[in-house]
């Protein structure tokens, strides 16, 4: 019979690996013993995936029933044979069997930088199975998702997971989540190659099919539009924010292994592909998921309020009423809010009637920011001398107790 206190190690190392995280590497305060795991409470084996098949195998280590912890991870790995996770996991329970362990990946001579990246990803993996969220709350990103959005995606980077969301009459709904990697030095992004994944709303801008990039990308790639208006407003440099697939030979990465882009396992990307409209699908990065709460849904809907105030202040030719709406520090483009009042008012003078009509409205919050909003839509203009539609997008903010708009243009 094995020594209790050998599997004791290997399942602690899992859990909670062994270095203690540092206040910005991965999210793992806390962790809940496996004790509390309940296998019976979980959907079936081929609905939750490999991380439920992963602490499948754990609870049979905790169980002390090696032989069928090794089964559990035979049939992980026929299914997935680079996952290189769970070859460290089969190695170590061989290892166990054996009485030689001394904890996860303590084998001689294993590469230890690779091995604290596995016990990282175990972690990680671990815990997207064990939390306790309530998947029916709305995050706080998604104040109103217009009628094209079908699907939304988070990214909570502290949890390495995306969440989906279904727009159900503009208010989201859950549907799913996946493991993710993100940059090499966490996130914040600021300059050109520092290796960081950044933060905020950002809209998915192609869809590049696998034979058109190099391995590196594997089943394909989605361009986010980083840097955005708001990165350039704050000097933010860089490019080539992707979601994007693993190379050949490797089924997933650690938690912090890109040079900033958001990675998923080639099957998950391919899956997460299906949720995904080129233009209009946002993604929005957060260091942690919020919730929507009543202090929220009050600011929501006094930003809505607003928002149709300064249509109808504009509709109405009261330039100054309209301006109102302009923080001092406005900036689009190369206009700051100086030009851009004597540019509307020498506009508005030579009009008799305007009408401007909204549709197609969106809300998100920005992450770390929830006095900054990206408002989205489709205008509909006309006057006595000109008409148009475009697809407009505005940062609101709220400064001095009033929500005014500190950024104007097409979407």
């Amino acid at each position: 019979m094995l020594r209790r206190a050998l599997i004791s190690t290997l399942l602690c190392c899992l859990l909670i690996g062994a270095v203690q995280s540092s206040s910005d590497s991965v999210h793992a305060a806390q962790s809940p013993s496996l004790d509390a795991y309940d296998d019976s409470a979980l959907p079936p084996l081929d609905s939750r995936g490999i991380e439920g098949q992963l602490a499948k195998t754990l609870q049979a280590i905790n169980d002390n029933r090696l032989d069928a912890a090794l089964q559990e991870v035979n049939t992980l790995l026929r299914s997935n044979p680079d996952f290189k996770l769970a070859h460290l996991v089969k190695g170590d329970l061989l290892m166990a069997r054996a009485g030689e362990i001394q904890g996860m990946g303590s084998a001689a001579r294993a590469p230890q930088d690779k091995i604290e990246d596995l016990r990282d990803e175990a972690r990680v993996r671990l815990m997207r199975v064990l939390s306790q969220d309530d998947k029916k709350l709305a995050p706080r990103f998604l104040w109103q998702m217009n009628a094209e959005q079908k699907y939304a995606l988070v990214v909570d980077t502290s949890r390495s997971t995306l969440f989906v969301y279904e727009n159900v009459n503009g208010e989201p709904r859950y549907v799913t989540d996946f493991y993710v990697t993100i940059g090499k030095l966490g996130t914040d992004k600021y300059t050109e190659g520092d290796q960081r994944t950044p933060l905020g709303v950002y809209f998915v801008q192609a869809d590049l099919p696998k034979d058109k990039l190099a391995d590196l990308y594997g089943s394909g790639a989605f361009p986010l539009d980083y840097p955005n208006e708001w990165d350039r407003r704050n000097n933010r440099t860089g490019s080539g924010i992707w979601l994007h697939g693993t190379q050949s030979g490797t089924y997933s990465r650690p938690p912090r292994a890109s040079n900033g882009c958001v990675v998923l396992a080639n099957d998950d990307l391919d899956k997460v592909s299906r949720y995904l409209q080129i233009g209009v699908t946002p993604v929005i990065i957060s260091e942690r998921i919020a919730w929507l709460d009543e202090q929220a849904q009050v600011e929501r809907a006094a930003l809505q309020q607003q928002i149709e105030q300064w249509r109808s202040d504009w509709a109405s030719l009261d330039t100054q009423a309209y301006l109102r709406h302009y923080a001092r520090d406005f900036a689009s483009g190369g206009a700051n809010y100086e030009s851009w009042a004597k540019q509307k008012q020498q506009v508005n003078g030579g009009k008799t009637w305007i009408k401007v009509g909204l549709s197609n409205v969106s809300m998100f919050t920005y992450p770390n920011r929830p006095d900054l909003v990206v408002v989205n839509f489709e205008q509909d203009y006309s006057s006595s001398n000109l008409s148009n539609k475009m697809k407009k997008r505005q940062y609101w903010m709220k400064q001095d107790g009033r929500w005014q708009i500190v950024y104007e243009g097409a979407a």
